[in-house]
């Protein structure tokens, strides 16, 4: 990642302020699905250095369409990195597919922590990723907490196996309106129950209702696959197997 240090401005000066929050945060963090910071570098350009990876969840269900053991396999390595930082009072504020990355081997790496903090830090309110924003953040009741890392990752689980955003038929602003009105994105009949159940339990309209990140790791719709791997098949077939 690369930023222009010459940058100047309201605009540029929040770029860089968020920039300069990802990167404390990031140093901080040691675990497997949460991408690695690798060091900065100033010649001109801010360079930011984190580990490779491949795509984005968003870019490989727009490429394939993901079974049900195949989003669990990735839900749980979400799980497992939300976890970690939730035991850390730290909010993500931005779950949803674009900002989950998978590297060659299918690890799962969250990332975009421009917008995350200690949760006794919290009194950030921002649009962006508006359609995964759980009740209590639109309505700025409570603002951001763990629970709404939780509301997001619902609406993460859902935008892999519809292969749509959340309340993708509306627009942004009419989008909003029904999530403050404690109105859920629609979870299709057509799933499994173990998927439904696990959407709907982190879609739960009051955050004190919603399964923590540890709890929901028990969860059927995870453990029933939790002995399968992940096989990356050969680029020239382009298909994901598990």
């Amino acid at each position: 990642m690369e930023v222009s240090s010459l940058d100047q401005g309201s605009d540029g000066n929040q770029i860089i302020s968020q920039l300069q929050q990802e990167i404390s945060l990031l140093s901080q963090f040691h675990h497997d699905n949460i991408v690695r910071y690798l060091g900065t570098n100033m010649d001109g350009m801010l360079y930011i250095f984190l580990e490779p990876t491949k795509d984005s969840l968003a870019k490989l269900y727009e490429k394939y369409e993901l079974r049900d053991s195949q989003v669990s396999f990735y839900t749980r390595q979400i799980l497992s990195g939300l976890n970690y930082l939730h035991e850390r009072f730290v909010v993500h504020r931005g779950i949803n597919c674009a900002n989950i990355l998978v590297d060659a081997s299918g690890s799962v790496k969250l990332s975009d922590f421009g917008l995350a903090n200690a949760k006794t830090l919290n009194k950030v309110k921002s649009c962006k990723g508006a359609y995964w924003m759980a009740p209590e953040v639109v309505n700025r009741a409570n603002g951001y907490g763990l629970a709404s890392d939780i509301w997001s990752l619902g609406c993460t689980v859902l935008e892999m196996l519809t292969r749509k955003i959340p309340y993708s038929h509306l627009e942004v602003l009419p989008a909003l309106f029904r999530i403050g009105r404690g109105i859920p994105p629609p979870v299709p009949e057509t799933l499994s129950a173990e998927a439904r159940d696990f959407i709907l339990k982190c879609l739960q309209v009051n955050p004190n209702d919603r399964p923590s990140a540890g709890q929901l790791l028990e969860h059927p719709f995870l453990t029933r696959f939790a002995s399968t791997t992940s096989v990356l098949a050969s680029p020239h077939d382009n298909i994901i197997q598990l």
